[in-house]
């Protein structure tokens, strides 16, 4: 899953379960780079290191910078750029559709990712006269 700085969904790939991340990786970036192409820069935790890092510099032109935790760390510290992924995933879990694996195909599972993305969206642009109603009450 890509996302931009905002945590809105940018592309998703989903791929089999045996499929490690950093092959799904690969997937993401090329997509990204034939419908983006302009953005330079992608923040990875750090199961992103590697040869993937050299890679997709070389193939793509992109600047993977992998977010590390201190050697020192102890406990849970909020890493910078990170909490944005997470903070994506946890908003498409909140969708019904994808509580569950009920599709059939990836191209299906994909797709009601995009949705739940596309209905997220408009519901912060145009939120519904029911959650804007009791306000309207109070005011008058």
């Amino acid at each position: 899953m890509l996302v931009d700085t905002e945590g809105h969904l940018l592309q998703v790939v989903v791929g089999p379960a045996d499929e490690d991340d950093r092959d799904g990786a690969r997937w993401v970036l090329a997509a990204r780079t034939r419908r983006w192409p302009q953005p330079r820069l992608t923040w990875a935790d750090q199961h992103y290191t590697g040869e993937l890092e050299t890679e997709v510099q070389e193939q793509y032109g992109i600047e993977l910078v992998i977010v590390r935790k201190a050697a020192e760390q102890r406990g849970f510290v909020l890493l910078p750029r990170r909490w944005v992924v997470e903070r994506s995933l946890a908003w498409l879990g909140r969708s019904r559709r994808l509580s569950k694996d009920y599709e059939h195909t990836a191209a299906a599972s994909e797709s009601w990712c995009y949705l739940a993305s596309i209905a997220l969206l408009l519901k912060r642009l145009c939120p519904t006269a029911t959650q804007e109603a009791p306000y309207r009450r109070n005011a008058a």
